[in-house]
């Protein structure tokens, strides 16, 4: 004991106190590089194996800009190969194509999962089993019954049915969520239903079963869009992880409509090669079109992308005006150029109070960082004060 003592002390003595100083500020040093690692560490791992994590990815890579645009692009590519499927190649069983789309969605995303590229769920506390097995029921009623009314109704009948969709949306929200729409966004959604109603209904032929169809579609399709917006942006799913939980639910409800909805013959249609090329490319345009459609819904709103939709059939009319010499005629022109001011007010509606939340937001923020910011201070001042006392 004595002979480290004496070592201290000449240790002490060759060191000086500014030595000592200086060994006690690097182990300092180190701990606090070490804290640093380990809060680097984490949040790594949330943003990389959290739910919270890969939401906040998707949302700074595919903001609505990208989601809507990407949307659009494979909306207009599947609309021209599905033309392509049911006319030329002569597959009129649209139960049975949607089923194959699913099946090879749920492939596709397998696929993802063994290579772990598919986002990490929310836990299940956060969304029950009930709203999942929902959606994907919703889901093929809203997507079987789609393709259905498309073959048994006219294109007029068609759309007017796609134009309800919209207040039925409104209805919806309000509905389940107390969500109001204000006065001047209802009134240019108005304008917009009525402008597409002019550019797009020329051809109201009715039939009992299609106008069924058409009827029973409107509900699940707007309800569809809904949940798929409310538990991205409310249960923090991603658009993947929720196609990976919902596509099985959804095949399996298709398989049970196929027999009720589908014609017969769908084995001795003519499997070459040709035929199915097309119906795959069809398929994989259909998991983009699902995977895209998902990513705006997150990104937007259930009403924003029926809008979106509705631009769909406006950049339709007019491109095949300009580009291919079609001749729609004035009225339906006249009817495009009201939709397309409509949904110009409406999006313009929509960046103003997206400004405004983010404004309100920021101050509220700074509020509460503040508030924490004395409420340290105060806790760091009764320790000292505690501190002192003793």
């Amino acid at each position: 004991m004595q002979f480290s003592s004496a070592g201290m002390g000449l240790l002490d003595c060759l060191l000086g106190a500014e030595a000592r100083k200086s060994i006690k500020r690097k182990h300092s040093d180190a701990g606090e590089a070490g804290k640093a690692l380990e809060v680097i560490r984490g949040s790594l791992y949330i943003e990389l194996r959290t739910s919270e994590g890969a939401r906040r990815q998707q949302q700074r890579f595919c903001g609505p800009v990208v989601a809507m645009s990407f949307n659009f692009f494979v909306s207009v590519g599947i609309i021209l190969t599905n033309k392509l499927v049911m006319g030329k190649v002569g597959f009129n069983f649209p139960i049975f194509l949607t089923l194959i789309h699913y099946t090879v969605a749920w492939l596709l995303l397998a696929f993802f999962k063994v290579l772990s590229w598919l986002p990490v769920s929310p836990p299940s506390k956060t969304s029950p089993s009930s709203a999942l097995f929902s959606l994907g029921a919703i889901m093929a009623f809203a997507s079987g019954l789609a393709n259905t009314s498309l073959k048994y109704n006219s294109v007029g009948f068609y759309q007017m049915a796609k134009i309800s969709v919209t207040p039925t949306i409104v209805l919806a929200e309000f509905i389940l969520f107390r969500k109001t729409v204000s006065v001047k966004k209802v009134l240019a959604l108005a304008v917009v239903s009525a402008g597409i109603a002019v550019a797009t209904v020329t051809d109201l032929e009715f039939n009992a079963f299609g106008a069924c169809i058409a009827i029973a579609w409107i509900i699940p399709s707007g309800v569809n869009k809904i949940l798929w917006s409310n538990l991205q942006q409310q249960a923090n799913w991603t658009a993947l992880a929720l196609m990976w939980k919902t596509t099985p639910i959804t095949i399996f409800f298709l398989v049970a409509l196929m027999p009720w909805l589908d014609p017969p013959g769908v084995l001795l249609f003519k499997w070459d090669i040709n035929n199915v090329s097309a119906i795959l490319v069809s398929a994989l345009l259909g998991f983009l079109l699902q995977w895209s459609g998902a990513l705006a819904l997150g990104a937007t709103s259930a009403t924003s992308h029926v809008v979106l939709g509705q631009f769909k059939t406006c950049v339709i009319l007019l491109g095949g005006y300009l580009l291919l010499d079609s001749d729609p005629g004035l009225v339906s022109l006249s009817g495009t150029i009201v939709a397309l001011v409509g949904m110009s007010v409406y999006t313009s509606l929509n960046l103003k109070e997206s400004k405004e939340g983010s404004t309100k937001q920021i101050p509220m923020q700074n509020h509460v960082s503040k508030a924490k910011g004395s409420e340290n201070g105060s806790e760091g001042s009764t320790v000292i004060n505690t501190t002192n006392e003793v």
